[in-house]
């Protein structure tokens, strides 16, 4: 990001419009997108991927940006494929619509959410069905209202989980539990995925942008190039053998030892005061 656009940043923290289908608000050092199609259940557009993935990118290259939350206006927080358009021939999944013999989905939506290393926190508001049930599994934390449910249907309209989902859930769960939910294309209640892992809380919904908010206040309180230097080591982790990975890792610190914010970590230590983390 250049200077100017992160002046842009500062000066205007609010850019959106009621055209936007990715409201895009920054309140500190958090940054909030919000999935804007509330008359459709947030359902996909080739618009909203292409703007969610370019706030994204936004967000992750603001300096003063320590974490990132993602959510959906109305009662949704993205229903998955829009069926009304793909039926009319009019959206993603129409009969119609062109296929190419090679894809670049270098900025698709799950690809960006994946490489970023701002840490990212997924604030269901609602249900997540689809491609919302991966997007939701993308981010790093979730927090879900209660009576929110993720659905897998993939496999109930001739589909897959196409967008990270297949790699995602083993991990998350194990195969043989993987492997149950996608097979039958189960919907599970808030309640039912946070007693296997898939959310780390469920909250009352009253309570979800203030839950949500002090969890991103703690994470933001933290030395940003730490939490992001973790992020990255942990997404390394998952592909490295154990021996590299440390390796990786001691190459990851020594230039954090070199920062004001280690310094700043020792002093207010030894101080007993909280640090202030200025991310240099």
């Amino acid at each position: 990001m250049s200077a100017e656009q992160t002046a842009s940043v500062a000066e205007s923290p609010t850019r959106e419009t009621s055209e936007s289908e990715i409201l895009y608000r920054v309140e500190g050092a958090v940054a909030t997108l919000t999935i804007n199609r509330p008359n459709r259940m947030n359902t996909i557009s080739r618009r909203m991927l292409e703007e969610l993935s370019a706030r994204l990118l936004e967000a992750d290259q603001d300096s003063e940006v320590r974490v990132i939350v993602l959510t959906g206006a109305g009662r949704a927080f993205c229903a998955g494929l829009d069926i009304q358009d793909a039926v009319a021939g009019t959206g993603i999944g129409a009969k119609t619509a062109t296929v190419t013999p090679t894809l670049d989905l270098r900025n698709a939506p799950p690809i960006v959410l994946h490489q970023i290393d701002t840490p990212t926190l997924c604030a269901l508001n609602g249900g997540a069905a689809g491609y919302g049930f991966d997007l939701a599994l993308g981010c790093d934390i979730r927090i879900a209202v209660a009576g929110a449910k993720l659905s897998a249907a993939f496999t109930k309209r001739g589909l897959l989980p196409e967008s990270g989902g297949t790699w995602l859930l083993p991990r998350m769960l194990g195969w043989a539990k993987a492997a149950e939910l996608v097979f039958t294309g189960r919907t599970l209640r808030a309640e039912e995925a946070l007693e296997l892992g898939l959310v780390n809380r469920v909250v009352e919904p009253g309570e979800l942008e203030s839950a949500t908010a002090e969890l991103a206040r703690e994470i933001a309180d933290n030395a940003p190039l730490a939490v992001q230097a973790a992020k990255r080591m942990m997404r390394a982790g998952l592909s490295e053998e154990f021996a590299d990975h440390v390796h990786h890792v001691f190459l990851q610190l020594l230039p954090l030892f070199q920062t004001e914010d280690f310094r700043e970590g020792l002093s207010s230590f030894l101080e007993k005061r909280p640090p202030e983390f200025k991310g240099r």
